[in-house]
């Protein structure tokens, strides 16, 4: 697919270019950490032996700076949020409002119940997880919204210690803590920072699950300590899917698409669609306002290149035939973010039941989901919108089944859980139950 500097690419269905992109969109989710994994393994085994000084150690060999204290309570979060720009306040104040909204609502579902039948007692019981560790990725960009759309919902979610592990934070990232309730800062990023959740150091308290987004570093380091601790997913490059028609306004599309582009150079900014017309506007649309944004973000970073490799890399219009395509594709994409942009757009957003979060009309930016709409911005990605979900309040809880019984309902059942048991060889658990039942 030849196409000018900073264009995204066209693939019509029927033609064999088309099915070969499909495939690899498809496959998007397989990341190689296997190539980082070895240099991970040597960071997480020397920080569990070693502690806070290997963590010192590797920030200063990768983050290219000195810490004295890897864990800091005092993290002068009340001092940001009164330093910051009050209209960056009131942004911040109002973001964690309807994050915490939205998420006590969810949080209404996961109520512990139980009954009575027979004799027997049975219960679930939810409870809060006591520590949860939270990464933020710095570096390319600063992300206090990413800690608001974690830790406010742990908050919710009732979790008595919030911890953030971030590179070298800043005030408008410690203010976003403040506000959440986050009572330390790990000062570290990388697989430094997640072995020092995860194993626990000499500052450090051991937390019992991490979540949030980083690099491939980040993400072999999450998959090598699950089960040490838990976590909330594998995450891999931002990625946002437009659904469109010709209703669509291709330049509302082509900024949805840059939106997600300059996240990130691997990122994926994907357009499907039923009309050629629309993709040729889009693709216009793109490189015009590729061309406006500026060369450095307010941080001084570049970032319209980042866009620009974005959209070279990964950038891609699919023109298929129907509507009915339409949603296929989209429930095989299973993307993080899906922009519905139709005529009907709240009937087809009906049909597409695999996506992170999905957004519905033309009135709706992903942008808006990124910071103010109150469900998390932290989604599954690469696929994983098949069997994964937005990070919840679900995730900062565990359940447990209750069971009682008494003596006559175990009577009643004696003989069939015996039964059971001798089918499986298992001897020992009949005996359990008849030294309680048989005279």
């Amino acid at each position: 697919m030849t196409r000018p500097r900073g264009s995204i690419a066209t693939a019509v269905e029927g033609t064999p270019e088309f099915e070969a992109v499909l495939r690899r969109l498809a496959r998007r989710g397989e990341a190689d950490l296997s190539r980082v994994e070895p240099a991970v393994r040597e960071i997480l085994e020397a920080i569990k032996a070693e502690g806070d000084p290997a963590v010192r150690r590797f920030v200063q060999r990768f983050e290219k700076r000195q810490v004295d204290a890897v864990f800091v309570e005092d993290y002068g979060g009340a001092e940001a949020l009164a330093r910051i720009d009050p209209k960056l306040r009131r942004a911040l104040e109002q973001s964690q409002r309807r994050i915490a909204d939205y998420h006590e609502r969810q949080a209404e579902q996961l109520r512990t119940f139980s009954y009575e039948a027979g004799g027997v007692t049975l219960a679930s019981r939810v409870t809060p997880l006591a520590r949860v560790g939270i990464y933020a990725p710095g570096g390319k960009a600063c992300y206090p919204s990413s800690v608001l759309m974690s830790a406010v919902i742990a908050k919710v979610a009732g979790v008595a210690e919030i911890y953030l592990a971030s590179p070298d934070t800043s005030d408008e990232v410690r203010a976003a803590c403040h506000l959440a309730g986050v009572r330390a800062l790990v000062d570290a990023g990388g697989a430094q920072a997640v072995g020092a959740m995860a194993y626990g150091t000499q500052t450090v308290p051991q937390v019992d699950k991490i979540v949030g987004p980083g690099n491939l570093y980040v993400a072999a380091a999450k998959r090598l300590v699950f089960g040490e601790v838990d976590i909330d997913s594998i995450a891999g490059p931002s990625e946002i899917l437009v659904i469109a028609d010709a209703n669509a306004d291709s330049t509302h599309v082509a900024a949805d698409l840059l939106s997600q582009a300059e996240h990130d150079e691997d990122a994926y900014p994907l357009l499907l669609t039923t009309d050629r017309a629309l993709a040729a506007a889009v693709t216009q649309e793109v490189e015009r306002q590729l061309a406006a944004l500026p060369e450095l973000d307010s941080h001084g970073r570049p970032r319209r290149q980042v866009a620009i490799a974005s959209v070279e890399n990964n950038g891609v219009a699919l023109v298929v035939e129907s509507e009915a395509r339409l949603v296929q594709i989209a429930n095989v994409l299973a993307a993080e973010h899906v922009s519905v942009q139709t005529a009907r757009a709240r009937e087809l957003a009906a049909r597409i039941l695999r996506a992170g979060a999905l957004f519905i009309g033309g009135s709706t930016p992903e942008a808006a989901g990124d910071y103010m709409a109150g469900p998390s911005h932290v989604l599954p990605t690469g696929g994983a919108a098949r069997y994964a979900a937005p990070l919840g309040v679900y995730d900062f809880v565990s359940r447990s089944s209750l069971i009682e019984y008494t003596p006559e309902a175990l009577r009643l059942q004696s003989d069939d859980i015996a039964t059971f048991a001798r089918a499986e060889g298992l001897e020992a658990h009949a005996r359990a139950v008849e030294v309680r039942t048989k005279p």
